[in-house]
């Protein structure tokens, strides 16, 4: 249709998506006419998992359409990255595609042309159905005349193949096909043409995608078969009957698989310890040490994490550390800690380690290369563009001559909790003297690297 451009609004003071229509399609009535009438319907449609449509509007002869704004990725790069998601994932997201579907239906409206490039996945890992652009109104009769085919084959139920009236069992047909792509990563039908890939979805049975993929439980496998039925009557026949079924089969599986959805925090600011030098006293300094103590003890025998599987070579970014420590002096450590962890994974070979160079050109792709400080929502977006399965953030604190690091790995996917740590030591000459050191061992091992492996590595080669 045309290029997607990130905007800014300035009567309403928000960022908002821009779709400047292709200026052959723009120059046909009957298809403006169309969009014109499908954003109408698709502008009734109101639900968290769903990209609102706003207008459609014209500039010096260019036809556009702006929309709700999305930071994130499409569905397709995602599961292209990840190759099979696994199926907690897979289930949290056809969960909330489903919910966005079954609102959609209930005013009447079907998609038509459901994929997984146009479903984003936000920062939070939330879904978000986005082009309602060619759906058309049950209700009402759309300005598409019958017999013409308009989707995408790979993801067309038989009756739109045919060119046949279509209702919310086709979008079910849709969504079976995009949790079969998710768990097994390749699509049910496949074709070398267009034409080949509609006659197939006509008559062609889909492999079951337990034989593709064993971890897929066996009543999820059945559950996508039912949505891949030739016939529709013998589909699910509504997204709130599939976003049920879909819920008995979350159940099934292990909690530490299930998608932990973001919380909003307590506080909005982090908590900063700042202690003079002066009135810091020999009592004080050992309670200090004390708590500390207690927070590492804790960590580390206390409440298991769920390690990731280990493989040959790790991908891992390290983003910037937070300073808590109340003095601006010491902000060069927010990058240095990360360089030097980064450096520290990379000579044991056992890591894909991002450079802090490679962030920086993620940066600038993702439109932030100003940025002078990656925190936690942009770290889990850059390493979502680059593939990058595990992400390490820390931050620093100071007490006095006293330093403190606190670090934490998690899956950058499911966003669980692999292993927190902490480090001490007396002055910032101990972040290089020991502390990165000791950081650097336990993101090997909650990353999954076998603790005779970590012992067996060489202590980097640093220097004060």
């Amino acid at each position: 249709m045309g290029k997607v451009y990130k905007v800014f609004d300035q009567e309403v003071q928000a960022k908002m998506a821009l779709k400047l229509i292709k200026p052959e399609i723009s120059a046909d009535k009957n298809t403006i006419d169309r969009f014109r009438n499908e954003l109408r319907i698709a502008r009734d449609v109101s639900h968290k998992n769903i990209c609102r449509m706003y207008d459609i509007g014209r500039e010096a002869g260019s036809y556009f359409i702006t929309m709700e704004y999305v930071s994130g990725e499409d569905l397709k790069s995602f599961i292209r990255r990840s190759r099979q998601l696994v199926v907690g994932t897979a289930i949290f997201i056809a969960k909330q595609v489903c919910d966005g579907l079954a609102e959609a239906h209930r005013v009447g409206v079907v998609h038509r042309d459901l994929k997984p490039g146009n479903i984003m996945i936000d920062r939070d890992g939330n879904a978000k159905i986005i082009n309602f652009g060619i759906a058309r109104s049950m209700s009402v009769k759309g300005i598409t005349g019958a017999g013409v085919m308009i989707g995408t084959p790979e993801y067309m139920s038989p009756e739109q193949v045919e060119g046949k009236e279509v209702d919310q069992r086709s979008d079910i047909y849709s969504l079976g096909i995009i949790l079969y792509e998710m768990l097994t990563g390749q699509v049910p039908i496949e074709g070398d043409t267009p034409f080949t890939v509609g006659v197939k979805q006509k008559s062609e049975i889909p492999k079951d995608p337990k034989e593709i993929n064993a971890q897929i439980p066996l009543d999820l496998s059945r559950l996508i078969l039912k949505c891949l039925e030739k016939d529709k009557v013998k589909r699910y026949q509504t997204a709130d009957e599939l976003g049920a079924d879909l819920e008995k089969n979350e159940k099934g599986i292990p909690t530490a698989e299930r998608p932990i959805p973001k919380r909003k925090t307590v506080t909005s600011k982090p908590i900063t310890l700042t202690i003079s030098r002066k009135k810091l006293l020999i009592p004080g300094v050992a309670v200090i040490l004390m708590a500390v103590l207690g927070v590492v003890l804790w960590r580390v025998f206390g409440p298991a994490k769920v390690p990731l599987a280990p493989s040959e070579k790790l991908s891992i970014a390290v983003i910037s550390f937070e300073n808590q420590t109340g003095d601006k002096d010491y902000n060069y450590l927010r990058k240095v800690i990360p360089n030097l962890l980064i450096t520290s994974r990379e000579q044991t070979g056992n890591f894909s380690v991002t450079t802090w160079e490679r962030l920086l050109d993620l940066l600038r792709q993702a439109g932030n290369g100003n940025a002078e400080f990656i925190d936690r929502d942009l770290g889990f977006e850059l390493c979502r563009m680059d593939g990058i399965r595990t992400i390490v953030l820390g931050s620093f604190a100071k007490a006095g001559d006293f330093f403190a690091t606190d670090m934490k790995i998690l899956d950058v996917e499911t966003k669980r909790l692999l292993k927190s740590a902490s480090s001490s030591g007396e002055g910032e000459g101990s972040i290089l003297k020991s502390q990165i050191n000791e950081l650097s061992r336990k993101i090997s091992l909650g990353a999954g690297i076998p603790e005779s492996k970590v012992s067996a590595e060489k202590a980097p080669g640093f220097r004060m």
